[in-house]
């Protein structure tokens, strides 16, 4: 989605239509994924204001381009303006969504992943544990969402010093992915790279007599 091809939708159906508010949308994640913070900010607010005054705050729509705005600070590393969003976001999708659909899941997701961020490990460990317990009874231990929960625990225990639990959950995790994605597909392929890191540092710590036998 072009810029040029945002500013069509915008001419010919006006702002308020939702075709050109999932351009603008689209415009403003390719922003950011090239680190153009304060274009996609300034996209992300321009939709998310008009989708509350069109659709109203509760709308799935609203409350997504709410969540996108939040992650826009979150890459900026605007801790507090993110939390205080995604914390919105939650309890909004849990009072019109229910606390175990996919999207309140996500949202939970990312504020984990914020509190992750800024070495906040307790905090982002219980909403992980959380995520990933939701998504294994609802969704199921092959579901693509529930690696992806199980994958980022894993990441946070071993960040958290825990690492005999988190090689054993990214283990579950690469044999899942293998099975389901295949072995090539690049989920797979980075959870089994993080694994092999992780074995051979654990042989290593061992092996020099600075970790515990296992």
């Amino acid at each position: 989605m072009s810029v040029k091809a945002m500013n069509t939708w915008k001419k010919l159906f006006g702002q308020e239509y939702e075709g050109t508010l999932n351009s603008m949308a689209m415009v403003g994640s390719i922003y950011s994924l090239n680190g153009r913070w304060k274009e996609a900010e300034e996209l992300g607010v321009q939709v998310m204001e008009t989708r509350k005054r069109v659709l109203g705050q509760e709308h799935p729509s609203t409350l997504t381009s709410r969540d996108n705005l939040a992650s826009t600070y979150r890459n900026q590393g605007r801790w507090k303006e993110a939390e205080e969003l995604f914390v919105q976001v939650i309890e909004t999708r849990k009072r019109v969504l229910g606390v175990e659909h996919p999207d309140t899941l996500t949202s939970v997701g990312n504020l984990a992943s914020t509190y992750s961020s800024q070495g906040r490990w307790k905090e982002a460990e219980e909403l992980e544990v959380q995520v990933m317990e939701t998504s294994l009874s609802v969704l199921g231990a092959e579901h693509p969402f529930t690696l992806t929960s199980m994958n980022n625990l894993a990441f946070t225990w071993k960040e958290h010093g825990r690492d005999v639990e988190a090689i054993e959950l990214m283990k579950k995790c690469v044999l899942l992915r293998t099975s389901i994605l295949g072995i090539d597909h690049p989920h797979t392929v980075s959870s089994a790279t993080a694994l092999v890191e992780w074995q051979e540092e654990d042989l290593v710590a061992v092996t020099s007599g600075v970790g515990n036998w296992k």
